[in-house]
Parts: C-alpha cells; sequence; structure tokens
C-alpha cells in the first residue's frame, strides 16, 4: 500500500486544493442573468408590438413617445431605487410630483421664466424629501407612514393652489424643450435628462461610498451603525435625493403636457415600486440595481403603450402591472432562498 507523498520539509510547495471561485463572481453571475432576462421580456414585447400593430407600434414617432414617457417616471425610479434598497419606501413621489409641478406652474412663478419654473421643482421637491428624512431618520416615524402623510398632504396642498383647475405654461423657452425642433439627433431632451440621470445614479450606487453606505444600510442598519455609518443621516441624504429626482420628474412633466394639474403624478409611486423590485431591486433592502430599474420602466412603459395602441381598458393594463408585482417578488423570494 503506498503512502500519501509529502511536501519535503523547507518546501515551499503545496499540495493542490479545489480554488473556491470568489463570491463576487456568483452575484455578477446573477446580475447578468436578470438583466438578460430583463431584455428578453423587453425584446418581446417589442415583437408583440411589432406584430399586432405593425406600422403604428414601430414608427418613429412612437417610439420617440414611449421614451419619452418612460424618462418621467424612469427619473422618479432612480430616486425609489436607492429608498428601497436602504430597506425604506417612499410612497408620496407620484403626490411630490404634482405639488411640484403646480407650485412652479403659478402665474407668479411663470413671471421668472425657464428659471423660476425649474428651481421651483426642484426646491419643492427637495423641501419634501427633507421633511420625509427628517420624520423617518430623526423623528423615528416607519417610512409607510410618514411618506403616506406626506401622500395626502401634498395632495391637497396641490389641490388648493390649483382649485382644481389646469394651470397653462405660458413659457415658451419651456414649451419649446417639448417640441421636435429641440430635439438632439432625434433624440427629445427629456430622454437625454433621463440618460444622464441614470447615469448619475448608476455612478453614485456602484461607485461611490454613498452607494456602499445605502446597501450596507439596507443589508443591515445595526451592522451599518457599529461599522461606522451614520444611519439616520444616511436615510436623510435618500429621501432628500428622491425629493430631488421627484422636482426633476415635475419640470419634466411640465415640459410634456405644457401644464400643471392637481391631478400630475397619479400612481407614480405604484409604478416606480414596481419597475425597481421587477428591475431586481430588494424590497426588503440590501441590494439595488439602477440598470435594472431603467429596464423596468421601459417595460412597464411598452406594456402601456401596446394596450393602448390596442385599445385595452386601463383597467387591464392595471391588473397586468400588478400580476407581474406578483411574479417579480414570488421570483425574488426563490432566489433569496436558493442563494
Amino acid at each position: 500500500m503506498t503512502q500519501p507523498v509529502s511536501p519535503p520539509r523547507g518546501s515551499t510547495d503545496k499540495v493542490p486544493s479545489a480554488v473556491q471561485p470568489p463570491a463576487w463572481r456568483g452575484l455578477m453571475a446573477r446580475a447578468d442573468v436578470r438583466t438578460l432576462s430583463l431584455l428578453g421580456v423587453l425584446a418581446a414585447l417589442v415583437v408583440i408590438g411589432g406584430i399586432t400593430k405593425p406600422d403604428e407600434f414601430l414608427d418613429t414617432r412612437n417610439l420617440q413617445l414611449v421614451l419619452t414617457q418612460a424618462s418621467v417616471i424612469g427619473v422618479v425610479t432612480v430616486g425609489m431605487t436607492f429608498v428601497i434598497t436602504s430597506g425604506g419606501i417612499d410612497l408620496s413621489v407620484g403626490a411630490i410630483v404634482a405639488l411640484a409641478s403646480v407650485w412652479a406652474t403659478t402665474v407668479a412663478t411663470q413671471e421668472f421664466g425657464f428659471g423660476g419654473i425649474l428651481f421651483t421643482s426642484v426646491l419643492v421637491g427637495l423641501g419634501c424629501g427633507l421633511v420625509n428624512g427628517l420624520l423617518i431618520a430623526y423623528g423615528g416615524m416607519v417610512p409607510f407612514i410618514a411618506t403616506l402623510a406626506m401622500l395626502a398632504s401634498a395632495r391637497g396642498l396641490a389641490l388648493q393652489i390649483t382649485d382644481g383647475r389646469t394651470q397653462i405654461v405660458t413659457v415658451s423657452s419651456v414649451l419649446d424643450l417639448g417640441e421636435r425642433d429641440a430635439y438632439v439627433l432625434g433624440v427629445p431632451p427629456l430622454v437625454l435628462v433621463f440618460a444622464v440621470v441614470t447615469i448619475i445614479g448608476w455612478l453614485l450606487l456602484n461607485r461611490t461610498t454613498f452607494g456602499r453606505r445605502t446597501v450596507a444600510v439596507g443589508g443591515n442598519a445595526e451592522a451599518a451603525r457599529l461599522a461606522g455609518i451614520d444611519v439616520r443621516r444616511q436615510r436623510l441624504y435618500l429621501y432628500l435625493l428622491s425629493g430631488l429626482c421627484c422636482g426633476i420628474a415635475a419640470f419634466l412633466l411640465i415640459i410634456l403636457s405644457g401644464s400643471g394639474q392637481n391631478t400630475n403624478g397619479n400612481l407614480y409611486e405604484l409604478d416606480a415600486i414596481a419597475a425597481a423590485i421587477i428591475g431586481g431591486t430588494l424590497l426588503s433592502g440590501g441590494r439595488g440595481t439602477i440598470v435594472g430599474s431603467v429596464l423596468g420602466v421601459l417595460i412597464f412603459t411598452t406594456i402601456t403603450n401596446i394596450f393602448a395602441l390596442n385599445n385595452l381598458q386601463s383597467d387591464v393594463q392595471q391588473i397586468a402591472k400588478g400580476a407581474i408585482i406578483v411574479a417579480a417578488v414570488l421570483v425574488q423570494r426563490r432566489t433569496a432562498s436558493t442563494t
């Protein structure tokens, strides 16, 4: 019987052992699978739209419309992705968009022109985000309750400002951005803004200390605190970021519609949360993906466009969105249980 040969004394050789791949490779592989899956769903929707309404759906103007509509909710979703990644939730994003849009389109605000409308939209969004952040981070309120209160308050204030009437924008420099003459190489300005916000959001989440702290807070807030992260301040910053995205989205919506209404942003909270979840962001926090969220927005916007072209009722659209959300959450739970 032969004995195993051991390396000579003093030798630096080691007995070969199985090399375990780094954990990040597995995470990257799962991320790639999710991204490819979302791209496959989006491609399938494009095929369906091309088959059911080839002339209308594949028309350049319609594709530009889809991207333009995706831009407004897409900017909101970028902010929502950060909040959900941290383990929070923001139910007030649609109401904040409505409030910012009507406040920025009052007669007094429009007297200051383009800058006045843009500044007011962003300032109102930041103000609402600040209130949410202070109540949640330093007031100890549950995010669901705090943002639900903001939803009701912002909607009520928007209705009070407009008195139920539509406020028409008369500033030509704002309206001109919605015209085809303002397109850059066939791309609407709203889409370019959405692209810039997406790139900045991706870099912030994946390449900065702020992003790493966001993921840490969402994964385990107590462990993050013990590691030296100011959890309360981080949460305040996240809701400020969400408010900023709402303010930008409100300005884009003003350009798109040429008006301010208290009904603006209706159900944006549902669309933003749904897009983030199906994109791969964990509802319980600790993992977020900007790319997945953007693909989720494009999927929902494409579905809405296909339904509209085929004259399907809006209630059918909502049922379809609800089914997609349930399916995405079930897939997330199954994935989490096998990892």
